[in-house]
């Protein structure tokens, strides 16, 4: 987008005039050497993202269509109250967050309603909403008919320039990760995540980026997951990356913000305070990614006395942020007492 900073510009600069949320190297490196040990595993890969039991386990235009809609309406799963929460049972499991949306959306295409088809989405219901997204808790799906219009508008859009399949709108990229966030952006409004920070307009595009990573992820680096660039993607500016970030040491709040936060203070979207929290977060992860293909460049170097781009390259915000987000999910309990960051929105 025109005169919008890209995320990983947005985030230095949001970073080099916070006044509220600082960097801390310490914690830097601490993520940064936590994330290394765990790649000298084999099991921090782009693979990570087929073991979840929930996403689709084929590589097909059916697949890439199903992480499209996922996308669109992967936003405000935060509840009040965590004994509250919007909850979905699926195969006699129940699942909460963006894992309840992925449950529903499993639930529906069990029982033959073509939620990931835009000819069904494109004139979906709010009765149909209601019926698909139903919670098996006593709390409803939030901001359903924001996901209702979302939904609609994408479907539209799939529907009148690309023969209703978002497969079409990542083969029109040419293998460019970069030119289908910008085709993202340009035809599908809801993903506009702008800010307006220090006087520039500020894009932090998380769920832009996320469609992007869950396509590369899904198909796994190939076919239509094929991208030259995708190490130019940063991570999904969210309220549980901070979390993990400020529990590690790597991001520093101030008491201010620290006391806003744990009053449970909703914040506006483009609130200066909720800005800096993302902002500031998209780049300490761009710091651990740098951080780790240094150690990784420096091993591989030492030991095979030359450097293997191709192992190096594998390293990106995206495994990055997927592994925080996982070890968010896994340590809740220990992280209860650092206070996410409140905002009712569509953009994350």
């Amino acid at each position: 987008m025109d005169g919008v900073l890209n995320p990983r510009d947005a985030g230095r600069f949001i970073s080099e005039n916070s006044k509220d949320v600082s960097i801390e190297d310490a914690g830097v490196q601490k993520v940064a050497n936590m994330i290394y040990e765990k790649s000298k595993t084999g099991e921090f890969n782009m693979k990570m993202w087929r073991n979840h039991e929930l996403n689709p386990q084929t590589m097909d235009e059916d697949a890439v269509n199903w992480v499209f809609v996922s996308a669109v309406l992967n936003f405000s799963f935060w509840s009040e109250k965590e004994s509250d929460r919007y909850a979905v049972k699926y195969k006699d499991k129940i699942h909460t967050g963006y894992w309840s949306l992925c449950a529903a959306m499993n639930r529906a295409l069990d029982e033959a309603l073509k939620i990931t088809t835009a000819s069904f989405y494109s004139t979906i219901t709010m009765d149909q909403m209601k019926h698909i997204f139903r919670s098996d808790s006593d709390t409803k799906m939030p901001m359903l008919e924001e996901r209702q219009m979302a939904l609609v508008e994408a479907g539209g859009v799939l529907m009148k320039k690309y023969e209703g399949s978002f497969a079409n709108v990542v083969k029109q990229s040419d293998k460019s990760a970069q030119s289908l966030l910008r085709l993202i952006l340009e035809d599908f409004p809801s993903f506009r995540d702008v800010a307006e920070f220090g006087g520039k307009r500020v894009g932090l595009y998380k769920r832009a980026q996320i469609l992007v990573g869950d396509v590369w992820g899904c198909c796994e680096g190939q076919g239509l997951g094929e991208f030259t660039d995708i190490n130019t993607i940063t991570m999904f500016a969210d309220y549980r990356i901070p979390q993990a970030l400020v529990y590690f040491g790597a991001l520093k709040y101030s008491e201010n913000l620290m006391d806003t936060l744990k009053k449970c203070q909703v914040l506006k979207s483009g609130d200066r305070l909720e800005v800096e929290i993302r902002g500031v977060s998209l780049w300490a992860c761009e710091l651990i990614r740098d951080s780790i293909a240094a150690k990784l460049s420096a091993e591989t170097s030492k030991e095979n006395g030359h450097q293997d781009k191709a192992e190096v390259a594998q390293v990106n915000a995206i495994l990055v942020d997927h592994y925080l987000w996982d070890l968010r999910r896994e340590m809740a309990d220990e992280m209860s007492h650092i206070p996410f960051h409140r905002c009712r929105g569509i953009y994350y």
